[in-house]
């Protein structure tokens, strides 16, 4: 899967590559329109390169997408850098993610600074009280939706759900030890394959080992936790949700809920819940939660920091790994390994519904976060609707009562 020099070939001819400038312009936009998650970015990535430009083949695009999701951290994010490095190469792979990153950080530090600031006007407690409570459901919704086509694709059922329950009773229990346990269990998983093999689950190519990128992305994390103190733990948290976390979406809550409130005391419960409302209303990667959590800890520059380290591992993962994407895919330890990490991560994120249900602090939050889950399970709105619906009904009842309390 190595990057052309003139894009892809068409029954007409091949498709010229497009400019520097066409990537900037192209990514941004989606960086900009990009609501919804990883559905909405992957569903925009292959409008673009696929449908109405065809810069990439259908094929090598979900080729692509199976890739990044057998990758640690933001799979969405890693889709789009490689598209653009596809396309333009390692300048195409940094314009094209920074263009699709930046959009949405940019505006989620702003709205940090208002939702996580230490006095907020009534209004804003009452749209964070609101959106907070349906965070939740929002985490009920994503495991769901990842439940069913993990169990079909399980090998053993007995091991899917050991290590569903893992997830689960780690998040609840162990929150920030959260990351050993998901590589626990996709450890569990590939030596299990092994000894019923008994030859191994190695496939041909050893440049396709994924065991290999983990070590590559370490370096920036250590390079950046130097300065020590307060911005080495940023850094460090940051480095877990970006080279870590396997699973992707919403498996970084439960990583960061732990540290940030529980262990860190950066922000309180329902600072914390208004973070990922923001993560998830805000356009570009949900990732980018991070940036809050990076602010409160030590304001725009720990934010900006959070952001830089979080990323890093997916730009590197392209970066350095884009020329055997192809051999990764077709590797079975990586398989084998997600199909242990898998479980635990979906696990992980029902069990963040637990805990942040916890950190809910006024009674008529709980009614909220009834209506959040009948809208979004049942009824099958979307999160971004849901959201902005949750944190309008809090506005309301703030401003009627003068207070977010009854």
């Amino acid at each position: 899967m190595s990057r052309p020099e003139a894009g892809a070939r068409t029954p007409e001819g091949p498709v010229r590559a497009p400019s520097l400038a066409t990537v900037l312009r192209e990514w941004g936009r989606i960086g900009c329109v990009g609501f919804g998650g990883p559905p909405a970015h992957i569903r925009l990535l292959r409008q673009l390169v696929v449908e109405r430009r065809g810069w990439l083949e259908a094929r090598e695009f979900e080729d692509a997408i199976a890739v990044c999701n057998l990758m640690p951290g933001p799979a969405s994010t890693q889709l789009a850098i490689f598209c653009a490095w596809r396309l333009r190469g390692r300048a195409g792979a940094l314009v094209g993610g920074a263009a699709f990153i930046v959009p949405g950080l940019i505006v989620i530090l702003a709205l940090a600074v208002l939702f996580v600031a230490g006095s907020p006007p009534l209004w804003v407690l009452g749209a964070g009280a609101g959106g907070g409570a349906a965070v939740p459901a929002v985490a009920v919704q994503a495991g769901w939706s990842l439940l069913r086509p993990s169990w079909g694709n399980r090998r053993d059922s007995l091991r899917w759900g050991v290590f569903l329950a893992a997830g689960l009773v780690a998040v609840a229990t162990i929150g920030v030890w959260l990351v050993v346990v998901l590589l626990g269990c996709g450890a569990a998983e590939l030596l299990a394959r092994f000894r019923e093999t008994g030859t191994g689950t190695a496939s041909p190519g050893r440049a396709g080992d994924p065991g290999k990128f983990p070590a590559l992305t370490a370096g920036p994390a250590l390079v950046w936790a130097i300065g020590g103190g307060v911005l080495a733990s940023v850094a460090w948290e940051a480095f877990k949700i970006g080279g870590l976390a396997f699973g992707g979406g919403f498996v970084i809550i439960p990583l960061m809920q732990a540290d940030a409130v529980s262990h860190y005391h950066w922000m309180t419960g329902a600072q914390f819940l208004n973070a990922v409302a923001l993560g998830q209303i805000t356009p570009g990667p949900v990732v980018q939660t991070v940036a809050v959590v990076g602010y409160s800890a030590a304001g725009i520059a720990g934010g900006l920091l959070a952001s830089a380290v979080a990323f890093t591992p997916s730009f590197l993962l392209v970066l350095l790994g884009g020329p055997r994407f192809q051999q990764i895919r077709g590797n079975l330890r990586a398989r084998a390994f997600l199909d242990g990490a898998g479980p635990a991560a979906i696990g992980a994120i029902l069990g963040s519904a637990i805990t942040l249900t916890r950190e809910l602090t006024h009674p008529w939050q709980y009614g909220v976060l009834a209506g959040a889950l009948i809208v979004m399970l049942p009824l099958r709105r979307g999160v971004v609707l849901t959201l902005l619906s949750a944190a309008a009904i809090g506005v309301l009842i703030a401003l009627a009562a003068g207070t977010v309390s009854p």
